[in-house]
């Protein structure tokens, strides 16, 4: 094969998707980037096949809080609104604050506006989440404590369902342990359904005044203003490429929503694999499947696939271009791809700033077979940071999850920058590379060329999810649950 992955096409593509700005699911911006991303492939006389769909659409259009304090008004910046919270009316909700330091406390919120603090999520082993095949370079490794603003929300994502049964009217969020600047514009968490509880994300040095004038009893104004599109539409849409088999497939994947230059920059790079292999002589047929939902799960996931990403519900209604039943496809290989290009920012002695290093490529590979595929293939680059991983207790990030839960060996790229769900006016490019994008993708194409001279049989199928026992991600001890027990019981006798 000849592939040319061009730089310049690259860039020409990012600088039109950050021209729409953030595509959350199903708002204009978004449509918008489905309709351009099409229009590009009818260009290249590739057919498209769309499954449309209608939601319930949520989208924040004001905020603000004020604490009262006397006849003063005091505004108190918002880092973000929690998405699919909930809403009020443009007068807003004037009340108490009552902030909860403990289980007591909760009941006092019905009627008020409860305050939580919300501390960063660093204690939890990053082999909790992450069993390790290998990295490359071998001394790449991860974060000793799984932590940051995505997980965090996750892990703590109870505040709305409290506050809903205690009768609380508003809920603040106050970000603990992370930098100011990293919190800012978290469009956190997603994976939500409507909660019908307005919420509001303050970073830690603001979120200060708002427990001192919680603890004095002061009274606050709460808003939060919403769009409610009751059949707002959105469309996934999948392209074939013929090869000469008709009955094997390799299904390439990614999503369009997204929040800012890298989160999602996935199409981007589909359109490029898709132009070079477009007129070649190919043996298998390639399917590229660009889903909708990811940033609105509860709405798109179909758990009939064994997932909860927004690619379970294409593979749930498709199963004869994948399943290998009845006449069907079968798919013998996944590459998911997603998060291209991404710098790592951390906080370094008080200032949120570039590491100087690409962000870890955090890479779920489904059997020691294609992981080695993939090894060998990124040892061919200059410009390399990255770890494979094996799902591991249930838990697997991105896109590739929906394959490799239906034992699809699969190749999928998903770094996880504490910034990949920002919304921000500057679309976060300062903290993107297009030199890593154009290595990534290369990376992807050489492994396309590779997998087509093998079997399926040689491919195999993903393992299932590791449990509890994992290997380093952190270059610690190897975890186990006997490991586990000796740590707590050591945290318990100090």
């Amino acid at each position: 094969m000849n592939f040319n992955i061009s730089k310049e096409e690259m860039l020409e593509g990012m600088n039109k998707m950050n021209s729409f700005g953030a595509r959350l699911t199903g708002s204009k911006s978004h449509n918008d980037f489905i309709k351009w991303l099409k229009d590009e492939i009818t260009k290249m006389d590739i057919p498209i096949f769309s499954d449309p769909f209608y939601f319930r659409r949520w989208e924040e259009k004001r905020s603000s809080i004020e604490i009262i304090d006397g006849n003063e008004k005091i505004n108190i910046p918002v880092s973000s609104a929690y998405p699919y919270s909930g809403e009020t009316s443009a007068e807003g909700i004037t009340e108490e604050l009552v902030y909860v330091d403990g289980v007591r406390e909760i009941p006092k919120t019905k009627g008020k506006i409860a305050v939580y603090n919300v501390a960063n999520i660093n204690f939890l082993p990053s082999e909790i989440a992450f069993d390790k095949r290998t990295s490359y370079p071998e001394d790449v490794v991860l974060e000793k404590k799984y932590e940051g603003p995505v997980c965090t929300s996750f892990v703590q994502c109870f505040y709305g369902i409290v506050s809903k049964l205690t009768g609380a009217k508003a809920v603040i969020l106050i970000w603990k342990g992370l930098h100011d600047d990293c919190v800012q514009g978290q469009y956190l968490s997603f994976i939500m359904a409507h909660q019908k509880i307005p919420m509001l994300w303050v970073n830690e040095s603001n979120g200060k005044r708002i427990i001192e004038a919680a603890k004095a009893h002061k009274r606050a104004k709460f808003v939060l203003e919403a769009e409610i599109e009751e059949r707002a539409f959105t469309e996934s849409f999948y392209c074939i490429i013929k090869g000469k088999n008709q009955k094997e497939c390799v299904i390439v994947n990614t999503h369009t929503d997204g929040t800012n230059c890298v989160e999602e920059n996935g199409p981007i790079a589909l359109l490029q694999l898709m132009k070079n292999l477009k007129n070649q002589e190919l043996e298998r047929t390639h399917i590229f499947v660009f889903t909708t939902g990811h940033f609105r799960l509860p709405h798109f996931k179909d758990i009939r696939t064994g997932s909860f990403q927004s690619a379970s519900r294409w593979l749930a209604m498709h199963r004869e271009l994948w399943d290998g039943k009845s006449g069907h496809f079968k798919c013998v290989a996944n590459l998911t791809i997603e998060h291209l290009g991404c710098k790592e920012w951390r906080d370094i002695d008080g200032e949120y700033k570039c590491t100087g290093r690409p962000e870890v490529e955090l890479v779920y590979t489904g059997n020691k077979f294609v992981d080695n595929l993939y090894i060998n293939t990124v040892k061919e680059r200059k410009n390399v940071r990255t770890m494979t991983l094996r799902g591991h207790n249930a838990l697997h990030f991105g896109e590739g999850q929906n394959f490799f839960t239906m034992g699809i060996p699969e190749i999928s790229l998903v770094p996880a920058p504490y910034y990949l769900c920002v919304v921000s006016d500057s679309q976060e490019t300062e903290k993107f590379d297009i030199d890593l994008m154009t290595e990534q993708t290369e990376t992807f194409a050489k492994l396309i060329e590779k997998i087509e001279n093998i079997s399926a049989k040689e491919l195999g199928r993903s393992d299932f999810y590791s449990i509890v026992k994992a290997k380093s991600v952190s270059g610690g001890y190897d975890f186990s649950l006997g490991g586990l027990v000796k740590k707590i019981k050591s945290i318990v006798e100090k």
